[in-house]
């Protein structure tokens, strides 16, 4: 994965050569500025993994990559497949296509270093709006979901990753006011 700049150390004329090198298939652009140098299989070429093309294009570390599907693994009877994914993060919003494929960045004050299904549950919550699935019976097995779990565990996620809508409805969950206002 290259930026433009990483180029212009070794060229003068960074833009041609770039052309060139696109046109010959040495390198692919999948972005304004963003460069990708394929990796040969016998199927072709193999695409950009995920995680080094938010990277290259972020230029940033700091991010979480997933999916709606990742819901399925709660347990809650998720039925919709989704073909998105979803790049939490400090610096972007909004989507992006990189590469032929569509990144959707969320520029979030905290984002969490792994998938936990704590972190989901609340996720699950916050992005519901956004899922194809009868919300009134997904909410009922979130909070019977919600009750199974680690309270202390699911507690300190809420309080770290979970917006305006998980707060509520944890607070509702678990009948405690101080989730609601963050305390």
């Amino acid at each position: 994965m290259y930026r433009h700049s990483d180029f212009m150390k070794w060229s003068t004329a960074v833009d041609r050569h770039l052309k060139q090198l696109v046109d010959e298939k040495t390198l692919l652009k999948l972005s304004g500025g963003l460069y990708y140098y394929p990796k040969k299989t016998v199927f072709g070429q193999a695409p950009a993994h995920d995680k080094k093309l938010v990277e290259a294009f972020l230029k940033d570390k700091r991010f979480l990559l997933m999916t709606p599907n990742m819901y399925n693994s709660l347990g809650v009877g998720i039925t919709q497949l989704y073909n998105e994914t979803i790049v939490y993060n400090y610096k972007r919003h909004g989507l992006f296509n990189l590469g032929g494929r569509k990144f959707r960045f969320v520029r979030k004050p905290h984002v969490s270093p792994e998938i936990s299904s704590e972190f989901l549950l609340i996720d699950l919550v916050d992005n519901m709006d956004n899922l194809a699935e009868n919300k009134e019976n997904l909410l009922k097995r979130v909070r019977k979901k919600a009750l199974a779990m680690n309270r202390k565990t699911l507690y300190k996620e809420i309080q770290h990753y979970g917006g305006i809508k998980a707060r509520k409805f944890f607070a509702s969950v678990f009948n405690d006011a101080r989730l609601r206002y963050g305390a």
